[in-house]
This record gives structure tokens, C-alpha cells and sequence, in this order.
């Protein structure tokens, strides 16, 4: 092979290697396995708080509640399990727009269902 080829494939290589270590640099963040077993504390908790309220009759609060300890979890599962703690604030920003956007439409089709 020729030297420029050689020299090439070293620079890739460099470039390749630099890339990965400013990745790495990048998420740089662990996470204790506390952590992770006081957030699944958590979600079982709140699994059993809709499993409670499910069977009081609390009419139609019943189904809000449900929904607020459903996002309550999912906010849990996405902030550490998803690392959404961690990204850039951009990332934090579209889901934002797409969770303000879903609620958009969830408080329209309830609207229109409350007012028939």
C-alpha cells in the first residue's frame, strides 16, 4: 500500500477513536443501583396505589386519579430509567411540545364527550 493510504487510514482511525472518546465524554454519568431500586420502590408503590383507588368508588374522579399516578410513573420511567434527566435541553424541550400537544387533545376529546 501507499504511504498517502496508509496515512489515510491512520487519520480515520485517530478521527474515529476522538470521536468516540468525546461520545463517551459525553454521557459520562452513572447511576447507583440505589437509585434505580428506590425508583422501582416507586412504581410499585404507585402500582398499588391505582390498584387501591381502582376499587374505592370515587366516581368521577376515578379516572383522573388514574391518569395523574399514570403520569406521575411515566414521568418516574423517563427521567431515570430513560436518562431524560441527562440530555441536552433541546431533547427536554420536544417532549414538551409533544406532552403539551397529547394533553391538546386529551382535554378536547373530553370536552366534547362531558358536553354531548
Amino acid at each position: 500500500m501507499s504511504e498517502q493510504t496508509q496515512t489515510g487510514e491512520l487519520a480515520a482511525t485517530q478521527a474515529q477513536s476522538a470521536h468516540g472518546d468525546e461520545h463517551a465524554a459525553g454521557h459520562g454519568h452513572t447511576v447507583s443501583y440505589g437509585t434505580y431500586f428506590m425508583v422501582w420502590l416507586g412504581l410499585v408503590a404507585l402500582t398499588a396505589v391505582t390498584v387501591t383507588v381502582a376499587g374505592i368508588h370515587l366516581g368521577s374522579l376515578t379516572l383522573i386519579t388514574a391518569m395523574l399516578i399514570a403520569a406521575v410513573k411515566t414521568t418516574l420511567v423517563g427521567y431515570h430509567f430513560m436518562h431524560i434527566k441527562y440530555d441536552n435541553a433541546i431533547i427536554k424541550v420536544f417532549i414538551l411540545v409533544c406532552l403539551v400537544i397529547f394533553l391538546t387533545f386529551w382535554i378536547l376529546t373530553f370536552s366534547d364527550l362531558s358536553f354531548r
